[in-house]
């Protein structure tokens, strides 16, 4: 058993920044994450900068911000993952040990989900190939060591992530063939030109276009097949398209995401009220649920900005602090989460992208046509068991709410796969037990 008067769930941004404003003021915080470390996907593994000699230097603002913690008195608890809520103020918790598998009863009196966003995938012929990666996940290989030098890279999809991508790709030494964005110019145009109101901004991005000044950036152009060596069954290259004419690009690696999709499934299973698919807060990140906070892309998409505001205005309020003077500023940024959201808007051609024959559920093999026939999310579930593989849904949920417009009706414990030792109580504080064969 573990307990704070504040539990902070993921240790991203928001996270952080939570944890360290409750932390400072005198209340007891646990900061709990499934990584090894404080920092997330966006600081996984450090976001590291490259001067002109080509030497590593790390990002002042994830410095500043794990500084901080440090410094706060913050309890951080990585490695473990939040899949029960079996009570009020109560959580369960599992993870790894040297001693095995162990799971952890953690109560609070405040609790902060700052539980982030992951990638929208989109199914198309070709998308399971080996060299084919989540444009995210492929940076947060190349973080933990994973070779591209001299590797030929499309990048593809949708949502300022793939300039990042593309940017810290090429640091590392990858050829970056282009970047397909599927936004048309003309969705562009009224969020660039928004962006001057944000100056820090306009600066990183015109850093990372200038890191790729030799990099096509094509607009309104989309993948719809992944090409394999018939030789090796690698990826060989990617079929492009603008809607008018397609074409061939060679590549050893596609990086393809289209922008991003919060993750609520916490935020739901403790009953937390969703509006058009993100938590609803109010202006001091409350949630409709008593006690429980929510910061960051959960709330909405809006970038490192708005979930390092959104959370310091959640550990404040959470610590009896107040946090009027950070209202204006959240406002800005969630304006901005807006000019986001509408940006990079998908083009209902992506609905079109599967053949019948692609694989949809990668968990469970279901094919587009498998679930063509079927009339629901749930019907689906029942006769094809799509979304009940071990990234229960994760993945071809959002997949099928594009094609199909299915939303999901339930949310259920455990919300990760977990072994069923994780449900034989030992000890009344908490279990420790060896993972079933």
């Amino acid at each position: 058993m573990k307990h704070a008067d504040v539990i902070v769930v993921g240790a991203g941004p928001a996270g952080i920044a939570a944890a360290t404003a409750a932390a400072r003021h005198g209340r007891s915080v646990l900061l709990v994450d499934d990584n090894p470390g404080a920092g997330g996907q966006i600081w996984r593994g450090g976001i590291e900068n490259f001067d002109k000699a080509g030497e590593k230097r790390d990002d002042p603002a994830k410095t500043k911000a794990l500084k901080g913690l440090v410094s706060s008195g913050a309890t951080l608890l990585s490695g473990f993952r939040v899949f029960d809520a079996p009570g009020p103020s109560e959580l369960r918790a599992i993870g790894e040990t040297s001693e095995g598998t162990e799971v952890v009863t953690l109560r609070y009196d405040r609790l902060i989900l700052a539980t982030g966003a992951r990638e929208r995938f989109l199914p198309f012929p070709g998308w399971t190939l080996p060299g084919v990666f989540g444009a995210g996940g492929l940076q947060a290989l190349v973080k933990g060591g994973f070779a591209v030098e001299g590797k030929r890279v499309v990048v593809a999809g949708s949502g300022p992530l793939l300039l990042a991508v593309a940017a810290h790709l090429h640091e590392y030494k990858a050829s970056i063939a282009c970047i397909a964005e599927q936004a048309t110019t003309s969705q562009l145009a009224p969020f660039a030109s928004s962006l001057l109101s944000y100056p820090s901004k306009v600066w990183q991005g015109i850093s990372y276009r200038a890191t790729l000044y030799k990099t096509p950036y094509r607009t309104g152009s989309w993948p719809i097949s992944a090409m394999p060596n018939e030789a090796t069954g690698l990826l060989k290259s990617v079929q492009l398209t603008n809607g008018n004419k397609t074409w061939q690009e060679p590549c050893d690696m596609l990086a393809c995401g289209f922008h991003l999709v919060p993750n609520t499934e916490l935020a739901s299973l403790l009953n937390c009220k969703l509006q058009v698919g993100f938590v609803a807060v109010d202006e001091q990140q409350r949630t409709s649920v008593e006690n429980v906070y929510c910061a960051g892309e959960p709330t909405g998409i809006a970038g490192l900005d708005a979930a390092l505001i959104q959370g310091e205005i959640a550990g404040l309020v959470s610590a009896g602090q107040s946090a009027s003077h950070l209202h204006s500023r959240n406002l800005a940024e969630r304006r901005f989460g807006a000019r986001l959201e509408a940006a990079f808007r998908l083009r209902p051609e992506l609905r079109l992208l599967p053949a019948l024959e692609t694989i949809v559920c990668r968990c469970e093999d279901v094919t587009y046509e498998d679930l063509a026939a079927r009339s629901s999310w749930t019907d689906a579930k029942l006769q094809t068991r799509c979304g009940m593989g071990p990234c229960q849904g994760r993945i071809c949920g959002p997949a099928t709410q594009t094609l199909f417009g299915w939303t999901p009706k339930s949310v259920r414990p455990p919300l990760f796969p977990v072994p069923v030792s994780a449900f034989c109580v030992h000890d009344s504080q908490q279990t420790v037990s060896e993972e079933i064969a």
